[in-house]
């Protein structure tokens, strides 16, 4: 292979334009074909190995196969070459050293059927020895190339650029008409300029609702109008085994077609950049509610019990972890992969209604950058996310992750937001006896018919309001985790980010040290003015990066303003602030001011990216303009340098550090328009230059410390 074959050109805009066309509507009958591979290749990365430099991943390819053609029967073959990624880590007589044509190996994890045919799943192990250039991998699915079938490492000295994402799909009844664009085709353009390591799914990568109108049974379930009747449906094997196929036939369709339909005839979707993607960026998988059903362990306990609701979570949880993992939750066939994998960390029990345990996950990105997702799922319940004993399992890895090496960077993703305005009065409202007349008048279908879900007969955004950190149920469990990242994070010197989801809006929560202002004389408050000069010495800061939806339709400009209105500036303790950045100050056409200026409800995803990254790469450097040592603003990245106080509390200057990152987030501009352009508007955010052995706490809410 010469030269201009291996460095040929991937123009994304030309080649999938093309796939954009029509992703407001969706085939009648469904995608999958007769036989032949149905889904895949999807990567996954599993972890680096920084002490044997080694990068580990997955890729899953799932073939559709029938008893007479054995050819169907072998596995597909994957061959691979890697080499450099850029021409410029060419040597001076641009010699080409690519390595020699090798093999995934290929395992049978898991088969599965439907009615017209068996499915074989194949997990192809990765292990490639990491290099001190950055490396493009190249790979063929039985001798066949395309375009995105490549996937890039980063040098053993370089942390990896990453994208994070959450609310892959559209709510059941949302009018897809006008949704013309996709984001993922933003993404891709964006990757083939940048070169995405890794892509993290912070929940809901899959929306299943629609189990309860594609499943027979559970829609009949749903519909039982007595309520002991309903709570004492037991699933037989025929009741499981339709769950199972709902979910499999889903995420065949939505994982290897990007097909999905929703309960009316304007509401469907074909996302055919989602499948391109999985297979050129490698992901990272944590899971939220629609990744199951919606409200999925916010409901009461003697509702999560009942035989029905438990086994919906059982069947989405063996799938979540064949199709998001790549393993299968069978002890007989895949314990290794399932339990053993140094990347899981194993909640101490098993879910109360899944009855499997969590299984968050912890890896390198990068020599100085970690990733923790927690799973807030699994073993969530209506007043408890994660069990205490599960919290010192985390705590005790992450100490044990520190301990091979210095981080400057922990990436932490919680699915839903944990720096968000309060909404108690509306919990209050919907929990309420007040309701209680209303409520039954609209489960009878006399009035308001939308105001309590067909689940349990609460009002229908109840079950939203439970899953939130700030939630009552939740607050002392929130405040809890908060101080115990804040503490870790000032320990080491690591600058903790936490992502979320969720919301289906954009926005950046922060924690920061209080500045004391109004005890004037104090010498203390001195020393604390520097918090807003010097924020890379600030041990509490923290900013929750919050980035919702890549593909479902945002709210209206109503719960925009709501937020901004409950977007206070809270004292999380006696020490620490709680609010919101402005960062949307301008709107995505760089020009008109907002005053709506700390939500930005439109389509969007976001990207990490390290500051050193930014500085080697040309198309980020240009677009970016930003130089070590550079103040400046978040805002869009036509106004970073725009000129702002240094001791502005609101709009705080952040520095460009050596070691620090960029955090963007990509709006989507026109939801009419193809070419799905977006707005880029960006944070940089420090590593913590300094430690601190003992934070107070002392003031905080709902805890006794």
């Amino acid at each position: 292979m010469n030269i201009e074959e291996w460095f040929d050109d991937w123009n994304v805009e030309t080649l999938y334009n093309d796939e954009v066309k029509g992703c407001n509507t969706c085939i009648d009958g469904s995608p999958i074909p007769e036989s032949g591979i149905v889904c895949g290749p999807v990567l996954r990365l599993i972890n680096v190995d920084y002490e044997n430099s080694i990068y580990n991943g997955s890729i899953l390819v799932i073939m559709k196969t029938s008893p007479d053609n054995y050819a169907e029967n072998n596995p597909p073959v994957i061959e691979y070459i890697c080499g450099p990624a850029n021409v410029t880590h060419l040597n001076d007589e641009n010699y080409l050293d690519l390595s020699d044509i090798a093999e995934f190996q290929s395992q049978l994890f898991h088969t599965d059927q439907l009615d017209d045919g068996s499915f074989k799943f194949y997990r192809y192990s990765i292990k490639i020895p990491l290099m001190d250039q950055e490396q493009m991998v190249k790979y063929s699915l039985d001798g066949k190339f395309k375009s995105n079938y490549r996937f890039f490492i980063p040098s053993r000295s370089r942390n990896f650029n990453t994208v994070a994402y959450s609310c892959n799909g559209f709510s059941l009844s949302v009018d897809t008409k006008n949704f013309n664009g996709s984001l993922w085709f933003d993404i891709l353009k964006k990757h083939s300029n940048i070169h995405y390591n890794v892509m993290l799914g912070g929940g809901d990568q899959i929306y299943s609702d629609s189990i309860k109108i594609y499943c027979s049974r559970v829609k009949d379930w749903l519909e039982t109008k007595q309520p002991i009747t309903k709570y004492a449906t037991k699933v037989t094997p025929e009741f499981r085994k339709e769950m199972e196929n709902f979910y499999l036939k889903e995420y065949l369709e939505w994982y290897g077609f990007g097909y999905w339909r929703g309960s009316t005839d304007d509401s469907k979707t074909t996302q055919r950049c989602f499948p391109l993607a999985m297979a050129t960026i490698p992901s990272i998988n944590i899971w939220d509610d629609h990744d199951i059903i919606d409200g999925f362990g916010s409901y009461s306990s003697t509702f999560m019990k009942t035989d029905v609701f438990s086994s919906i979570g059982k069947a989405a949880y063996k799938y979540y972890m064949l199709f998001q993992h790549h393993v299968s939750n069978d002890h007989t066939v895949d314990k290794e992969a399932y339990t053993k994998s140094s990347h899981w960390i194993l909640g101490n029990a098993l879910g109360p209604y899944i009855g499997e345990k969590s299984h968050s996950v912890m890896t390198r990105l990068g020599p100085s950058m970690a990733l923790l997702g927690i799973d807030c799922r699994t073993e969530r319940k209506l007043k408890e996310i994660v069990s205490s004993e599960t919290y010192d399992k985390i705590f005790n890895n992450l100490k044990k992750e520190v301990e091979r090496g210095k981080l400057d960077h922990l990436l932490v993703m919680l699915g839903v937001p944990i720096a968000y305005p309060r909404l108690v009065w509306l919990e209050w409202l919907f929990s309420s006896r007040l309701l209680v007349p209303l409520k039954y008048l609209s489960k009878k279908g006399i009035i308001a018919r939308g105001l309590v879900n067909e689940f349990n007969g609460d009002v229908e955004l109840l079950d939203d309001l439970n899953d939130h950190w700030c939630a009552g149920h939740h607050k002392k469990e929130r405040n809890y985790l908060i101080t115990k990242l804040q503490d870790f994070g000032a320990k080491y010197g690591i600058r903790i980010t936490i992502l979320s989801g969720d919301v289906h809006l954009a926005s950046v929560g922060r924690f920061r040290s209080k500045l004391h202002l109004h005890h004037v004389t104090s010498s203390k408050d001195e020393t604390n003015k520097d918090i807003l000069t010097k924020p890379e010495e600030d041990v509490r800061l923290m900013l929750n990066i919050i980035s919702s939806a890549v593909v479902n339709a945002p709210p209206p400009d109503g719960m925009a303003k709501l937020l901004q209105s409950r977007a206070k500036l809270h004292t999380f303790d006696f020490e620490t602030h709680e609010d919101t950045i402005p960062v949307f100050e301008y709107d995505v056409d760089g020009e008109t001011r907002r005053h709506i200026d700390s939500f930005m409800n439109k389509r969007n995803w976001s990207d990490i990216i390290p500051v050193q990254n930014v500085m080697e790469n040309c198309y980020l450097k240009s677009t970016l303009n930003l130089n070590i040592n550079d103040k400046v603003t978040p805002n869009i990245i036509s106004q970073l340098k725009s000129n702002s106080d240094d001791m502005n509390k609101k709009r705080q200057k952040y520095p460009v550090t050596k070691r620090g990152v960029i955090a963007s987030i990509h709006i989507e501009k026109d939801t009419t328009n193809i070419n799905s352009e977006t707005a880029w508007y960006a944070i940089p955010i420090p590593e913590l230059q300094k430690t601190e052995q003992n934070l107070t706490h002392r003031g905080i809410k709902h805890l006794l410390l």
